[in-house]
């Protein structure tokens, strides 16, 4: 792996900055000795990432960042993508993401798509996060709320006083952080299953 970032991304080992917003949190220095045939497949993903970053660019365009990478990875990969790319170089990042944590670390503003799979579709304009989520839940009458804990994106259960609450509001996407315990009003059913695509 080393020869492959020495050959391609020279400021892993020349920029002590890239060192310390991506590569030291991407936790790619312990595997510099390792064949790239040996990496995992969340391995090879923060690999790609950490090509795409130590890439000269003046747009960034990354297509599901989150592939092959766990809950904790995905918020660390989120906060090392924003940190070099928008807050170091001061560049625009377009970020093609379907996993909702990844999105609500990451994004400043999304762009949502409606129209028929394969047929035709539309794109709105930028808005904010709280904006696009709420939209985009709305359409799939399911609400979400920030866990008290670890701040991930949780789907409320369908009739539950949260769900009932947020729906007459109007928030299908609490951006609060939720400091009371759900309560269930459907006598003990489990949460809604079904997941969604867009």
């Amino acid at each position: 792996m080393q020869e492959l970032l020495e050959r391609n991304v020279p400021l892993t080992f020349t920029d002590s900055l890239f060192k310390l917003f991506v590569v030291k949190p991407l936790g790619m220095a312990e595997l510099m000795e390792l064949p790239v045939a040996s990496l995992s497949g969340g391995e090879l993903q923060r690999l790609s990432i950490l090509v795409c970053l130590g890439t000269p660019a003046s747009v960034y365009l990354i297509d599901e960042p989150s592939a092959g990478l766990d809950c904790e990875q995905r918020v660390l990969v989120a906060k090392v993508i924003k940190r070099w790319i928008v807050s170091h170089l001061k560049r625009t990042c377009f970020i093609i993401e379907h996993d909702s944590l990844m999105m609500s670390a990451l994004a400043d503003r999304m762009i949502l798509f409606e129209g028929r799979p394969g047929i035709e579709t539309w794109a709105h304009s930028p808005r904010s996060v709280g904006d696009a989520f709420n939209n985009f839940l709305q359409t799939l009458n399911v609400t979400f709320r920030r866990d008290p804990t670890n701040y991930r994106p949780r789907i409320n259960k369908e009739n539950s006083v949260k769900d009932r609450e947020q729906k007459r509001a109007g928030q299908y996407y609490l951006l609060d952080v939720d400091d009371e315990p759900e309560d269930d009003a459907n006598n003990g059913k489990g949460a809604k299953q079904n997941g969604y695509n867009h």
